[in-house]
């Protein structure tokens, strides 16, 4: 067992970008998120979507189509939220401070959350020994390597939770691109049991902040009463409410990212590097020179996601334009051929 204790460095950060490689060639290609690079189509907003205060019958709409969109048993078993990132030490705080186990490695924020709603915040590598937690998080498909816990597993740990009124929060951020066969959206009526549900990612909007909690109705009652009215701005509530009604989009989408998620595997492999898991919005690279890779990339402003704790693994998104696939390629190659001038070298 891991013990975690603040917060790490997450993916995105330009100003960070700028600051680590000042002399990058710009724009920046950000590979550094498992955010969709092609976004749901923007419209135009009413005018009075920013000048009045959101309508609660809006927001009823919304709840309506997450639900269906989710799978979740009714609209009263979801909770909309400015971003997920919020809902964590509010989901942290249903149960009375005791042992949180976080399924790891993983999103560094569901240890903090925990540890602000004052609980004793263990990561661990065995799922099996989430039975033993208060608390119990996972992540599914998890962020960074696409590890999929199956649905089974999750129900008859969730059991063991609800008996000793517990709780199991699953993380589902990256599900809309996941086997959602495993995902416990439809079974949170029977209670001991918080699905996350982020909107930005699949959607490409993450800026929007929106997200969902989906839970017994009772949960869900708590967590609306702590958000008030107004939880959710007014375009958000646009946003989520036709984007999460256009199925089309969403099964076209899906078809594409599968096909971007091939295509950067076999560009990776072309210069020898191990694609190792992820989901089809990021790839889950080890190598050795995972340090070396990250810097040459930079040096070329085309950023992945390091971790500091783990010097062998990098994650990357998806370029988004072909400009960006033939910057990345051109970068990659010139990193193999530098790792082979110097293999040759060493070897004379």
């Amino acid at each position: 067992m891991k013990l975690l204790e603040g917060a790490v460095d997450h993916g995105g950060s330009l100003g960070r970008a700028r600051a680590l490689f000042p002399n990058a060639l710009l724009p920046f290609v950000d590979l550094s998120t498992g955010i969709n690079p092609h976004s749901y189509p923007l419209f135009e907003l009413p005018a009075t979507t920013l000048s009045r205060l959101p309508e609660a019958g809006r927001a009823r709409e919304l709840v309506e189509i997450a639900a269906s969109t989710y799978g979740a048993p009714s609209p009263a078993n979801v909770v909309a939220a400015p971003g997920t990132q919020i809902l964590l030490p509010h989901v942290a705080s249903l149960i009375a401070p005791g042992k949180a186990l976080v399924l790891g490695p993983t999103y560094a924020e569901h240890a903090r959350a925990a540890a602000i709603a004052g609980h004793e915040v263990t990561e661990v590598s065995d799922f099996t020994v989430l039975a033993e937690a208060d608390l119990a998080v996972i992540v599914n498909p998890n962020n960074p390597d696409g590890r999929i816990v199956e649905r089974d597993r999750l129900l008859a740990l969730a059991a063991m939770m609800r008996a000793k009124g517990g709780l199991l929060v699953v993380d589902e951020a990256f599900m809309d691109v996941g086997p959602r066969q495993h995902s416990l959206a439809g079974d949170v009526g029977q209670g001991g049991i918080v699905v996350l549900r982020s909107f930005g990612k699949f959607f490409g909007l993450a800026g929007l902040r929106l997200g969902f909690a989906l839970s017994d109705a009772a949960t869900v009652e708590r967590l609306d009463r702590q958000f008030g009215p107004w939880a959710v701005a007014g375009p958000a509530l646009d946003y989520g409410i036709r984007a999460l009604a256009d199925t089309a989009w969403q099964d076209t989408m899906r078809i594409s990212l599968g096909e971007a998620s091939a295509r950067l595997d076999a560009l990776f492999g072309r210069f020898g590097v191990a694609v190792a898991g992820g989901t089809t919005l990021f790839r889950y690279l080890r190598l050795p020179d995972a340090a070396g890779l990250f810097s040459a990339l930079g040096e070329r402003g085309i950023l992945l996601r390091h971790f500091a704790d783990r010097p062998d693994v990098l994650r990357a998104g998806l370029p988004g334009s072909e400009v960006e696939w033939q910057r990345l390629e051109s970068a990659l190659a010139e990193w193999a051929s530098r790792r082979e001038d110097q293999s040759g070298g060493s070897k004379q």
